[in-house]
């Protein structure tokens, strides 16, 4: 079957999520949009051949929408996860799948209410090659139990609205995702440092930051938060095992010798680096969705853990690097915990 997607939100994500279901993933069309700016909603529907509706409950509940796509601005994410899973719909929430643990919670209580899993939530890096690679070496045990990771996330630039509290909400919210994913662990306290700051910032942004985890297996966690590096967008991540160490290795480029140098290309955006990520994520998302089964990515649980860590991160960054627990509440045996 063509699985018929209606998307809430056609700003730049939502544009580049429409572009990947129409000319990369087989098997999927964007058949309604919606936004905000009806204007812009227009253009992108014109472009793709789908229908423009007034609100996100009519998209959701339209009968030319088999599945949602959640690309709208954050604070809305819930209220249209909400409306999706009561109407039986599978949705995508790009991330955050809500900006309080509250909502984030209500939309768990939904789905399990509902009785099977609807929701994916758009951490995209659990489907890049070089993350699966680590996850398949850590899950083989054959680097002993894992001791320590060393992350770092660094951007060239941010613009003038990005504001420090975004460094753990925006940015590293992404190696919350994966490193619980590739531990198989859960963050239980979060610790943020600022050490001296670049002068390439805005005055208001504290830049860099050293964010430092520790999860209930007691695996140390320190990840650098650097978002104005000025040379590239730069992911690195590297596990410290009893008996070895694995790297994320980083992405494919040509090797080039000239004029006394030797390097290669650093990719300059996130777009650039995790293009094949993304990809992955939604041909396995449609393809769940197209056969009926349950989505295999990123859960509403996830989407709630994500939150609950950035918010902890938050509380120490404004409390000048105080250690916070994160008071995260059991995971259901719905989302495979014990409670």
């Amino acid at each position: 079957m063509t699985v018929r997607v209606g998307v809430i939100g056609t700003g730049m994500i939502g544009q580049d999520h429409i572009r990947r279901l129409t000319d990369v993933v087989t098997g999927a069309a964007v058949t309604a949009v919606t936004d905000l700016d009806a204007a812009r909603a227009a253009e992108v529907a014109a472009r793709v051949g789908a229908i423009v509706l007034p609100n996100g409950a009519e998209l959701i509940h339209s009968p030319e929408v088999d599945a949602v796509l959640v690309t709208s601005w954050g604070p809305t994410h819930a209220e249209h996860v909400l409306d999706a899973i009561a109407a039986g719909k599978p949705v995508f929430c790009e991330k955050p799948l809500a900006t309080t643990p509250e909502d984030c919670l209500r939309v768990v209580e939904a789905e399990q209410a509902h009785g099977r899993r609807l929701v994916q939530v758009g951490f995209m890096r659990r489907f890049d090659a070089g993350y699966r690679q680590m996850k398949e070496v850590l899950d083989s045990g054959s680097l002993g139990a894992p001791l320590i990771v060393h992350c770092a996330h660094r951007n060239p630039t941010v613009p003038d609205a990005y504001h420090s509290a975004m460094a753990a909400q925006d940015t590293a919210v992404h190696e919350i995702d994966v490193l619980r994913w590739l531990l198989d662990d859960e963050i239980v306290s979060a610790q943020v440092i600022t050490p001296r700051a670049t002068s390439k910032r805005f005055a208001h942004l504290k830049d860099p930051q050293i964010m430092l985890f520790e999860t209930a297996g007691g695996v140390r966690i320190d990840l650098e938060v650097f978002v104005n590096c000025q040379y590239g967008y730069d992911i690195q991540c590297e596990a410290v095992g009893e008996e070895g160490v694995v790297r994320l290795p980083d992405p494919a480029s040509v090797s080039v010798r000239t004029a006394g140098r030797h390097g290669t290309a650093v990719p300059q955006d996130w777009k650039a680096r995790f293009a094949a990520a993304f990809d992955t994520e939604f041909r396995e998302w449609t393809g769940a969705v197209a056969t009926g089964a349950e989505p295999t990515g990123p859960s509403a649980w996830d989407g709630y853990a994500a939150t609950v860590i950035t918010d902890a991160a938050v509380r120490s960054l404004q409390t000048d690097g105080a250690i916070v627990t994160v008071g995260m509440k059991p995971r259901p045996a719905f989302y495979g915990g014990t409670a």
